[in-house]
């Protein structure tokens, strides 16, 4: 079978066999309310809470959160789910130090200098609809889908200020191809 992919200087064309199975399993963000948190990406982003960890010695938990699958599968033994949940791809890791409360932690959200980090990214099925209700809910927004240079995406903020792109997929062509270096 014939594959087309694009091509960037420093690209490793052919795949080490020895990476074969390797899954893309998380993005981590530091959370200050795991309660707020929580009711964000459950209630406002439709996410899942697949596992909770705590490490009651260390003083930290883990909420792991993922969207819209069918969970028929997921075990209820608890050493299966545990794995289950470190082997499927693309999940939120959200981590909260008990130490740390909304009113004493300050994150850094990647945005602001010195720059790193950037957002996460949401495929909606209509970006208007979707930010539609996020005004109803009264999140707040770093950028909305008519603002900008580039038109059609939005950029709204989590309790703990960290970005979520906001774009439908069959989009994204025409919002970025009038910006393409021709």
């Amino acid at each position: 079978m014939s594959r087309h992919f694009d091509q960037a200087e420093g690209l490793c064309e052919n795949r080490d066999p020895a990476t074969e199975g390797f899954v893309f399993n998380q993005t981590m963000l530091r959370i200050a309310d795991p309660k707020r948190s929580l009711d964000f990406y459950t209630r406002v982003m439709g996410m899942t809470l697949l596992k909770r960890l705590d490490f009651a010695d260390m003083r930290f938990s883990l909420y792991f959160l993922t969207t819209g699958e069918d969970f028929s599968d997921i075990s209820p033994n608890d050493a299966e789910r545990t794995a289950q949940t470190f082997g499927r791809p693309a999940m939120l890791e959200l981590t909260h130090n008990w130490d740390d409360t909304a009113e004493t932690a300050q994150y850094h959200n990647g945005n602001s200098e010195p720059k790193g980090f950037g957002h996460i990214g949401f495929h909606v099925p209509d970006v208007n609809a979707a930010c539609e209700r996020f005004d109803e809910l009264g999140v707040e927004f770093q950028k909305r889908a008519d603002g900008g240079a580039m038109k059609g995406l939005a950029f709204i903020k989590d309790p703990d200020g960290y970005w979520i792109e906001i774009f439908t997929a069959t989009d994204v062509h025409s919002i970025c191809e009038p910006h393409l270096k021709k």
